[in-house]
């Protein structure tokens, strides 16, 4: 099998998986932040490490806000979790930002989960994950973009060759066609936002267990944070079930 034929097969596959990726990254998250904990963190106990931990959110909600921008301004059938139906792409996404990066979603996951990754307070963990996601989401990227150069030819040679894969680039960027739209972020969004709260609530449980003896977190900040996280899940889960009301033709 040629190799770009192998990568793009490999891509189709890791696409329709990827979200095994997350689940991955937490085991080896886990077992990490045990070791590095139970080894003795520099910071563990120290002033310094509620505010570091606030640090790995404020890293998480910037891929989330990304993954916000993106997936709101979008119509529908192009951006999302196409992961059993295999690649979408009735349109070809060119403007907001899509205009500074081809792979804006996957550059919101990286993110959401770096913040996740520097929760074990590991250097070595945080260099793996970051080789790990671009071994894995590089040749989805591959796969993603064969599809669209098949599918929309020379519109998509002449976007790609304009615009970066993953790093972004403000120098060309064009006002969304689409507005933002909320209902459509809470429809899509809300797993990943559940996800970050359940990540870090049992990262910091961990902790407090090994530092404590009590997985109950002492901190009423982050247990508030977590019961709301939660609520509004719980909320958007029950209405997107039982009602219409995330429902817009087109988005």
């Amino acid at each position: 099998m040629a190799l770009y034929t192998e990568f793009e097969t490999q891509g189709n596959y890791l696409f329709k998986h990827r979200s095994n990726l997350p689940i991955i990254i937490l085991i080896l998250g886990i077992a990490t932040h045990l070791h590095t904990q139970y080894s003795g963190s520099y910071l563990a106990g120290s002033s310094f490490e509620n505010a570091y931990n606030f640090i790995c959110l404020i890293v998480s909600f910037i891929g989330l806000g990304i993954r916000i921008y993106t997936v709101g301004h979008t119509p529908d059938r192009t951006s999302g979790r196409n992961t059993h139906e295999g690649q979408v792409a009735d349109s070809l996404n060119t403007t907001g930002i899509y205009s500074m990066v081809r792979h804006p979603l996957y550059v919101g996951n990286f993110f959401m989960w770096l913040g996740v990754g520097m929760l074990t307070q590991n250097p070595y963990f945080i260099l793996f994950f970051t080789f790990l996601y671009w071994v894995y989401y590089e040749r989805i990227m591959y796969a993603e973009e064969q599809f669209l150069s098949k599918k929309f030819g020379e519109d998509y040679h002449k976007w790609a060759d304009s615009t970066p894969a993953f790093i972004l680039s403000f120098k060309n960027f064009q006002k969304p066609d689409l507005s933002l739209s909320i209902k459509k972020v809470l429809k899509k969004e809300k797993d990943g936002f559940l996800a970050i709260f359940v990540a870090f609530f049992i990262f910091l449980g961990l902790t407090n267990y090994i530092q404590n003896d009590n997985f109950i977190l002492d901190s009423d900040v982050w247990n508030i944070l977590f019961i709301v996280g939660v609520s509004i899940y719980i909320v958007l889960k029950v209405l997107k079930k039982y009602t219409n009301v995330f429902h817009e033709v087109g988005r």
